[in-house]
């Protein structure tokens, strides 16, 4: 009986931690409900893309140049504001990387291709780190392009709520 008990507690134990690790959940920019779109203006586009616990992401286009916005569960809007990073055209990836803990989002990762600043066929491919929160969301890291960039990026997510707002030096 003792040795039951000892397995059924190891065995609490780490389902208890399994539970308690954070996971990924991914959705997509492909799906976005349009919400304004006006070709005359620069090409002005909104659209409302599926989110995870209740947020939602707002995808912005001007001028050839997106970024995306976090919309809270109660529906403030939080504008993470790509451009002031990278000023090129450029385009969110078609997959967006929730991390989240116990079924709550508090990280964010989204690719964000950059046209070459030389007018190249090349485009740069950043991953851009948020934090997430129902008062604050940020940018907090850009992971260049490179080996790893994906396990970077989710390390950097992982620590994303004791980082401070990155801002562009």
């Amino acid at each position: 009986m003792k040795k039951l008990s000892l397995v059924l507690a190891i065995v609490v134990t780490f389902c208890s931690m399994a539970v308690a690790q954070n996971a990924s959940v991914y959705t997509s920019t492909k799906t976005c409900r349009t919400l304004e779109s006006h070709p005359d203006e620069a090409g002005w586009y909104r659209g409302r893309c599926p989110g995870v616990g209740g947020y939602q992401l707002d995808l912005t286009e001007g001028d050839l140049r997106q970024s995306l916005d976090v919309i809270t569960p109660s529906k403030k809007k939080l504008e993470l504001n790509f451009t002031s990073f990278y000023g090129n055209f450029s385009a969110i990836g078609e997959k967006v990387e929730w991390r989240v803990k116990r079924g709550v989002p508090f990280a964010l990762i989204a690719r964000y291709n950059v046209a070459d600043p030389e007018g190249g066929k090349n485009s740069h491919s950043y991953l851009i780190v948020s934090k997430i929160g129902p008062k604050e969301s940020c940018v907090v890291d850009v992971i260049d392009p490179g080996p790893k960039q994906n396990e970077k990026a989710r390390e950097s997510a992982d620590a994303a709520a004791t980082k401070p707002c990155k801002t562009n030096d």
